[in-house]
């Protein structure tokens, strides 16, 4: 029996290495290049074609004041998304969750259905909407079009659908005794939320966030449709610009290190935080209607 089972985990383990390999060795081309003039396969060669040719000068960009803007750009977007999600989630979870009240489960019905639409499918509307925005004194320079913040108001709408469902399933998850007791000694709707609920749900908010933050850092289709100035580009969007030059030569090793300079943040974001990322596997998805 034991050895059925020992076989069925090398199996398991021989077929997840068979699946990832194209990934691992996709990352591992991605580091390699960025440390090299060329390469051949995962080979570092230099203009010769012999072994070697190990630089920094892919690295050169960090030197240049447009990265580091991008990167704010990029860090501001995450943030305020993140932020965002997070407030709006909770509280409409919550809710959800607890507040039956008409059109309860028609609203729960529609945010699963708009969760189900692609972003592309909604361009088009959302660029009027956001140009509606612009003509609009002060709110317009703030969220209008071609505006960090116009970008984080859709984003934040489009990860909306997903984040109401998640808390509401924590939210399900905590005990009504706990909430009937504190509403019996007097606690209002609003404390029993901030000082009760919240921090029994502190896992699903740390999972939430870093899912929300990832996908604002990560995010392309968005800003690349509606920020069409350079100040205001993220790091997405500029490797795109890179790639897409029609006037100067892609650099590969320089596209590699700005490609992977991108991702640090997210790797370092997800090893010291995946535990709670899987909570959305676990307790976000018990919520029912």
């Amino acid at each position: 029996m034991k050895l059925k089972k020992d076989n069925f985990t090398w199996l398991s383990v021989l077929t997840l290495i068979i699946f990832t390999a194209p990934i691992i060795l996709g990352y591992l081309w991605l580091f390699i290049s960025t440390f090299s003039e060329r390469t051949y396969g995962l080979k570092p060669v230099d203009i010769n074609g012999n072994f070697g040719g190990l630089t920094l000068k892919n690295w050169a960009f960090l030197g240049e004041p447009d990265i580091w803007l991008i990167t704010a750009n990029t860090f501001l977007m995450a943030t305020f998304l993140t932020m965002g999600v997070l407030l709006i989630s909770s509280l409409a979870g919550y809710a959800l969750s607890r507040v039956n009240f008409k059109g309860r489960k028609t609203f729960l019905s529609m945010t699963l259905i708009l969760h189900a639409f692609p972003s592309v499918t909604l361009l088009i509307a959302i660029y009027f909407v956001l140009r509606f925005i612009s003509g609009i004194p002060f709110l317009g320079m703030l969220f209008g079009y071609n505006t960090i913040g116009g970008v984080v108001l859709v984003s934040i709408a489009l990860q909306l659908p997903l984040g109401i469902w998640l808390m509401k399933g924590f939210f399900d998850g905590v005990s009504w005794d706990l909430e009937r007791a504190a509403l019996i000694d007097g606690c209002s709707r609003w404390r029993c939320w901030w000082q009760i609920m919240i921090p029994q749900i502190k896992p699903g908010l740390a999972a939430l966030s870093i899912f929300s933050f990832m996908t604002g850092w990560s995010s392309f289709l968005i800003p690349y449709t509606f920020l069409t100035k350079g100040n205001k580009a993220v790091l997405s969007t500029y490797l795109n610009a890179m790639m897409s030059s029609d006037t100067v030569s892609i650099q590969y090793g320089v596209l590699a290190a700005i490609g992977l300079f991108q991702l640090i943040p997210i790797l370092l974001f997800y090893s010291f935080t995946q535990k709670y990322l899987m909570k959305i596997f676990s307790g976000g998805s018990h919520g029912g209607v």
